[in-house]
């Protein structure tokens, strides 16, 4: 009895401590890994954040038990969803997310160092004036606030669970958690789902100017949007990025698991140790000579770590003067100029081509090996930038990492570079790819494909996406056909009442884009969805052509299929939803230019009795003159004619 009264005391002794502990304010974390700016090397131009200790701890206890309970081979859906923007020129890439119901549109930053997702709230008046309108929860219906509880920071009056994060550049995000529904897009398999986010009401530093909204939270910890619907069983633990080339932006992400490509390299990750996305990372080759370092120089600290919200890529000291050595050692024939900020040591190169597609034939190919030799090639877009002042040169775009030896790599190691985050797994995979063709290449159907329920009439051919054997997409036409008319379903980011006093200059620009006169490109409707916009364009044969050549409607839909059509930021994003051709009716001469004949015979019948009617009136009028006798004028002698 004594003992059980015992235990009960220290039981409630510790309930206490744990309630105490719970509610107090939260802490300040320690500085972020990613590096100050300093001079000689330059600042990672993206903004991640870092988790709390509180949830990493309770972070790495969740991770195992997923890994526990989670099935490989189980049929979860998953999300398919749109990459925008660009790293290097906006200094991050951006989702779109709708939350609430009716559902707002946010453009948020992607970051796997962060493990919170939150939008400006509306009851903010700290927060920037930023891409979309702040969330109003009490335009939800089905908005909920997070009551006070045991597993968050609460407010002063213990009301509401809050959050508070901090950037390593004094930038910081404090606000609310509340929950609602969340919808991912029209690519996505997965249905809507309840997670809960940060509902902001004060930011600082960077985050207060910056264009995107807010931050989509893809790290490890409760309030990432991975583990909770990881968490749900909706979808399996893994994630995947592909983020854009040097010239084209965007890319796209899974929230769940993909069947991963039989030539995809894969580096353990674990997963306690930090609480980042680290990858074991062993040695660096240049031009296929290995840097005579230590493995142990990139298990320093963190270890090698792998944060998409990082813009470049630092190494410690060691690893960073052997990687300079090399390269300079194998471009001693270019010529090295300086850098287009004068506050920076950028080391740049000036070369005679600024085709993307060249520069392998210049500059060395780089090699990072993990565990057990798996190999990941980088080609020169995945270590430079383009100089912006000087036209053909390039620059390094991996920089020491101050004194810290922690190893960082950033987005541009990994561009067009399918990305796996494989946490169930406990491991990373890599995989070269176009990354704005990646459903193409993947075999991934529906991602351009038309929906039947919008096939249109019957003379409509529906023409599918597919691919070649290198794994270029294709666009098939079916049978020899004469094209008439190309329906294009486009969706653009921009607000509907935003965007409809400028919509006929739609046309004019995409008409410039592919090369086409202003009057092929027909608007044949345009509709709001959501806090986007739908177009459906229809592009029509010149007047001097009877039908669309198959080459001509291939260069059409590759083009804004492919994202190589520019338009200006007035319309925001755009994505081709689906496209089908209809075929061109044949006519006979008669049936093409009877209105014309037709015409022609009134014009002629009309002029022809015109000049009829004035020479008979002439004629008259010639007659009366010639009968016309003066007095006393001698008439004709008659003959008699017998009776």
């Amino acid at each position: 009895m004594a003992r059980a009264l015992v235990n009960l005391a220290v039981g409630t002794v510790v309930f206490f401590l744990v309630f105490l502990l719970s509610q107090s304010n939260p802490s300040t974390s320690p500085p972020r890994l990613l590096p100050p700016p300093h001079h000689g090397a330059r600042p990672a131009m993206a903004l991640p954040l870092f988790p709390s200790s509180k949830n990493s701890s309770r972070t790495f206890l969740h991770s195992h038990r997923h890994l526990l309970r989670s099935d490989s081979h189980s049929s979860h859906p998953n999300a398919r969803m749109r990459l925008y923007d660009d790293l290097l020129l906006n200094g991050y890439y951006t989702t779109r997310l709708w939350i609430g119901t009716p559902p707002q549109q946010f453009a948020l930053i992607v970051d796997t160092g962060s493990t919170v997702t939150y939008v400006p709230c509306a009851t903010c008046e700290q927060c920037g004036r930023h891409q979309d309108p702040k969330f109003q929860p009490d335009l939800s219906s089905t908005y909920q606030p997070v009551k006070c509880n045991l597993d968050c920071n609460c407010d002063s009056d213990r009301v509401q669970c809050i959050y508070e994060r901090q950037y390593a550049e004094m930038s910081s995000s404090s606000g609310v958690l509340g929950e609602d529904i969340i919808s991912f897009g029209n690519q996505s398999e997965l249905v809507p789902q309840r997670a809960v986010f940060g509902c902001e009401n004060e930011e600082t530093g960077d985050l207060y100017s910056q264009h995107a909204d807010g931050i989509m939270g893809l790290g490890r910890g409760d309030l990432s949007v991975v583990d909770q619907l990881v968490e749900k069983g909706v979808i399996s633990d893994s994630f995947s990025l592909c983020y854009g080339g040097m010239d084209i932006g965007g890319g796209a992400m899974v929230l769940g698991g993909i069947s991963a490509p039989s030539d995809m390299v894969f580096s353990y990750a674990d997963p306690v140790r930090s609480p980042y996305y680290n990858i074991d990372l062993k040695e660096i080759h240049v031009a296929g000579k290995q840097l005579s370092l230590n493995p142990s120089v990139f298990d320093g600290k963190y270890g090698t770590v792998l944060d998409s919200g990082t813009t470049y890529a630092y190494l410690p000291e060691p690893a960073f003067l052997a990687f300079k050595e090399a390269i300079l050692k194998e471009l001693n024939g270019l010529k090295q100029i300086r850098g287009p900020d004068p506050n920076y040591n950028d080391i740049c190169f000036s070369t005679a081509s600024s085709d993307v597609s060249e520069l392998s034939k210049t500059f060395p190919t780089v090699e990072m090996v993990f565990g057990h030799q798996q190999k990941l090639l980088l080609s020169p877009e995945n270590y430079l930038f383009r100089h912006s002042k000087v036209h053909g040169a390039y620059c390094l775009g991996i920089f020491q990492n101050e004194k810290d030896p922690t190893t960082l790599l950033g987005g541009i190691i990994v561009r067009n570079t399918l990305v796996t985050y494989d946490r169930e797994h406990s491991k990373i995979g890599f995989w070269k790819t176009n990354c704005s063709e990646l459903w193409e290449r993947l075999h991934i159907t529906g991602a351009l494909s038309p929906s039947p329920s919008s096939s249109g009439k019957g003379n409509s051919t529906e023409s599918p996406t597919t691919t070649t054997p290198d794994g270029s997409p294709h666009y098939d036409f079916p049978g020899k056909i004469q094209i008439g008319k190309i329906i294009l379903d486009m969706s653009l980011s921009a607000n509907h009442s935003y965007l409809k006093p400028q919509i006929n200059k739609l046309s004019e620009f995409i008409a410039k884009e592919l090369d086409v006169n202003a009057s092929q490109v027909h608007l044949l409707n345009f509709t709001s969805e959501g806090n986007s916009s739908l177009v459906r364009l229809a592009i029509v044969p010149s007047d001097s052509l009877t039908y669309i050549s198959n080459e001509t409607a291939t260069n059409i839909i590759s083009r804004l299929a492919e994202h190589r059509v520019k338009l200006p930021d007035t319309f925001g994003n755009y994505q081709l939803v689906q496209w089908k051709v209809e075929p061109s009716t044949k006519q006979t001469w008669w049936g093409r230019n009877y209105m014309v004949v037709v015409m022609a015979l009134i014009i002629i019948v009309v002029i022809g009795l015109s000049v009829y009617g004035a020479w008979g009136m002439w004629r008259r009028k010639q007659q009366t003159v010639n009968s016309y006798k003066p007095v006393g004028a001698a008439a004709p002698e008659q003959e008699l004619q017998p009776l």
